[in-house]
């Protein structure tokens, strides 16, 4: 069971993200933004993955995913972003900065679901694997 760290800021994306994990028998924990999600992830320190939108306040998804790689304890955590940003440019951009996955909203349940579990097999492996 896995303890996966969810920054959103809609109520009903955190829901439907918090529901997907639960149902891969993972502990869901929502953040309503990057810097709040970022505060979280350092005092805790024993998640192992992080599904992030890109658009929220006070931290937005890009500015957490810089501040996540430029900390080294965070160099190599599975970072899935979630956004409705769905641009080939911006996809590549935030791929870039760090992010390990992409995936457009609206959700789709059994993407999601894959591309977690290929994150969360990753870390145990010690690299994202292809499908």
């Amino acid at each position: 069971m896995a303890k996966i760290l969810i920054a959103e800021d809609d109520r009903i994306s955190q829901k439907l993200a918090a529901k997907i994990v639960e149902e891969l028998g993972h502990i869901a924990f929502v953040s309503p933004h990057g810097k709040h999600a970022y505060e979280a992830l350092t005092a805790c320190n024993d998640f192992d993955l992080l599904l992030t939108d890109i658009m929220m306040p006070v931290m937005d998804g890009q500015q957490l995913i810089q501040t996540m790689r430029g900390d080294q304890q965070f160099m190599n955590f599975p970072i899935i972003i979630m956004s409705a940003v769905v641009g080939i440019n911006d996809i590549s951009n935030l791929l870039k900065l760090g992010a390990t996955l992409f995936l457009a909203k609206p959700l789709d349940r059994a993407e999601l679901q894959t591309y977690i579990k290929r994150c969360l097999k990753s870390t145990e492996n010690g690299g994202i694997e292809t499908p």
